[in-house]
């Protein structure tokens, strides 16, 4: 259906479609553009994109987050390995560094304090800003 809508509304059209329009029904005909001409030998012909629906976007959004769940956590993990104790904001400083994309500092302290739950790490008595990784 996107290959026939890119041949019959795009830019270049190489088929012609009866009722004209953007969008294609069931009911529509094609046939070829004996008319069509192109100063070139071969032509490259790009595929009509099709719009996402709001609830699609939401759905996809809420699955690039669950992913980047576990990379927050590895990165986490990894400093704390190497660094054993730290304070949080050095610690989300360091994050934002490794991390290849935007995080909120609201998901960075969720991420800390699921690693805490599950026993990665530990606050400590004396400080409570300070992290200990436990291995």
């Amino acid at each position: 259906q996107r290959t026939l809508q890119s041949l019959a509304c795009g830019k270049v059209r190489v088929l012609r479609k009866t009722p004209q329009g953007k969008d294609i029904d069931p009911g529509d005909s094609f046939e070829v553009n004996t008319d069509f001409k192109h100063k070139l030998f071969k032509i490259k012909i790009n595929q009509v994109q099709t719009k996402e629906t709001t609830e699609e976007n939401t759905i996809s959004s809420e699955i690039v987050f669950q992913d980047r769940q576990y990379q927050i956590d590895a990165a986490i993990v990894r400093v704390m390995k190497a660094r054993k104790t730290m304070t949080h904001p050095v610690l989300v400083s360091e994050l934002y560094n490794q991390l290849k994309f935007p995080v909120k500092p609201t998901d960075l302290k969720k991420r800390i304090e699921s690693l805490i739950e599950r026993d990665y790490m530990e606050r400590l008595k004396d400080d409570i800003n300070t992290y200990h990784y436990v291995a």
